[in-house]
């Protein structure tokens, strides 16, 4: 993901403490291994309070990446996982005995809300993943894919956003969104839904 931010012309750093997720502009947290593993990696760093603060609070632009993704909502069926709860769904595991798990490779993408991103085009991806989010607002959901049934391929709310497929391994399409993403004002992005 660094590899992609910079090739694109823009500056990237790890962030490995509060202080440095309160002087972000944007905030991508790229998604490897389970969702108990990255809630408890976040919780090692002491970063979930700053993070919250930074996303929920100050609306800063927030890119989640697969597991990234999967961990705004509220719990993960994967190892019975608690997550962020950001956003209102649950997490949960493709059908086995009808798809191949984990979904590994291409897959089309078709961006639904047409409040999102103008330059956002549907497009094939690229997906690892054995889990899928179910988003309990449907306004909530930006994007679909189908794996033996539709599922929510990538999400948006005021400033978050999320993709279950990984844009740094998704070529010209992937960088084409990242590029967006990183250069749009707030106001060409999601429709601005009630606070909770």
């Amino acid at each position: 993901m660094m590899h992609a931010v910079t090739h694109l012309g823009y500056e990237a750093e790890f962030a490995r403490s509060p202080k440095e997720l309160e002087m972000a502009k944007y905030i991508i947290l790229p998604g490897v291994g389970s969702a108990k593993a990255t809630m408890e990696s976040l919780g090692e760093m002491k970063i979930l309070d700053a993070l919250e603060n930074a996303v929920m609070r100050r609306e800063t632009y927030f890119l989640g990446i697969c597991v990234g993704m999967q961990i705004l909502f509220e719990h993960s069926e994967e190892e019975d996982a608690t997550c962020l709860g950001w956003l209102k769904g649950k997490v949960v595991k493709f059908d086995s005995s009808k798809v191949r798990v984990p979904q590994m490779g291409w897959n089309y993408v078709e961006f639904i809300n047409e409040t999102s991103v103008p330059a956002v085009e549907n497009n094939y991806f690229y997906f690892v993943n054995s889990y899928y989010a179910k988003p309990e607002e449907k306004q909530d959901i930006w994007a679909t894919a189908d794996y033996h049934g539709p599922f929510a391929a990538a999400i948006c709310r005021k400033n978050i956003f999320a993709t279950q497929f990984h844009v740094e391994k998704s070529g010209e399409a992937g960088l084409s969104l990242l590029k967006t993403f990183l250069s749009r004002s707030l106001g060409d992005f999601c429709p601005t839904l009630p606070e909770r």
